[in-house]
């Protein structure tokens, strides 16, 4: 792919794609929110990741906990859930880390992918939870790893409705964990990577985003399996992030809520999707307002997503987003749009709507003040 795909300009010249950046010269009102109309629970953030071998109990650690912890009571941000809590074996050092700063920061804990083909994992991961449970984590956090990358003995990639994970989901129904679950990624990560991909600009920044091709499952069979899933553990709630990795569709992620009560959606990382539909999604929120959860997908080290830093500016576009029917702006406080060149437009919910959102609707499934 040539990566500097020049744009002629009237002048004679030439610009590389990076390098448009185009000002608006539209004259529209401009809300910007600074703080958030009512307290916040982020559902989906990565405070700490095994991948990063960040410390918990370092001083860098504590410090950057102590900065986010100061501006989140300016942006009126209550508590932020960390779904990188990893295993019984981690969870202790960051609820310590955690401990200093009140009820601002949980964890949520992850399975243990690198045993799933030993013997006897199924009773083991379920007994497993119970320990993640006890030691205080809130939820059970399922990465695309499971359909996309964990492979059996033969290499086959193994499907998200594999029996041997029923104990699991049915021990965190029964331990009243709510299973944050990322099935699949966005529609464009499983189409070519050619001139009608709409995040062409972003995949040839990161083609190892792309599940094109090889014998990666279709995204439809992704979601048929954690559907199934979600069919047949009803006791169990399961939380669908990104709102359940569809935010294209949303007549088809409306479908899957009325079939299934015990799912419930989050909106991280998706401003970019939900923004550009702005009355299919007021809808949206109209509808299923007791089932959408806040969350940003936000990390407070930018090694893998440095424009999903953990900083207030991000937050703050999707309180415009949520709060005000502002027209084309950012969604995203990067200075080049990390996933498309395109604008949103806010939906501007009310309060009623709004507090479900930003913290009742969380409070309830977590069990949170």
């Amino acid at each position: 792919m040539n990566r500097r795909s020049f744009l002629q300009v009237s002048a004679g010249g030439a610009i590389t794609l990076p390098e448009f950046q185009p000002k608006s010269t539209l004259r529209v009102a401009e809300h910007p929110v600074d703080r958030a109309k009512f307290p916040v629970i982020d559902v989906h953030t990565h405070l700490f990741s095994l991948g990063r071998k960040v410390d918990p109990a370092s001083a860098d650690s504590a410090e950057l906990l102590r900065q986010i912890a100061a501006w989140m009571d300016h942006c009126n941000l209550r508590t932020l859930i960390n779904l990188t809590g990893g295993t019984s074996e981690t969870i202790p050092a960051i609820l310590k880390a955690f401990t200093p700063f009140g009820g601002k920061f949980k964890t949520a804990a992850e399975p243990t992918w690198a045993r799933a083909n030993d013997p006897g994992y199924a009773k083991w991961q379920a007994d497993e939870l119970g320990v993640c449970k006890r030691q205080g984590a809130i939820g059970l956090k399922i990465l695309k790893t499971l359909g996309l990358v964990l492979r059996d003995t033969g290499g086959h990639l193994i499907k998200v409705d594999d029996p041997r994970f029923d104990p699991m989901w049915e021990a965190a129904g029964s331990l009243g964990l709510p299973v944050l679950i990322h099935t699949s990624d966005p529609a464009a990560f499983f189409q070519p990577i050619d001139r009608f991909n709409e995040r062409w600009e972003e995949l040839g920044n990161h083609p190892d985003w792309s599940f094109y091709g090889k014998d990666y499952p279709t995204r439809r069979e992704l979601h048929e399996a954690r559907n199934r899933v979600i069919a047949r553990h009803p006791k169990t709630t399961f939380v669908g992030l990104h709102v359940a990795n569809n935010p294209e569709d949303l007549g088809q992620v409306s479908e899957w809520l009325d079939r299934w009560p015990n799912l419930h959606v989050e909106i991280g990382a998706r401003l970019g999707e939900l923004g550009r539909q702005p009355r299919t999604s007021r809808k949206f929120f109209d509808r299923y307002q007791d089932r959408i959860l806040f969350g940003t997908d936000a990390t407070p080290r930018g090694e893998s997503f440095p424009q999903q830093d953990l900083k207030p500016a991000m937050f703050r576009c999707y309180f415009r987003y949520l709060e005000t029917e502002d027209e084309y702006f950012d969604y995203s406080p990067a200075a080049v749009p990390p996933q498309g060149r395109w604008r949103i437009y806010g939906i501007g919910l009310p309060d009623s709507i709004l507090r479900k959102v930003y913290h009742d609707n969380a409070a309830r499934l977590f069990a949170l003040a």
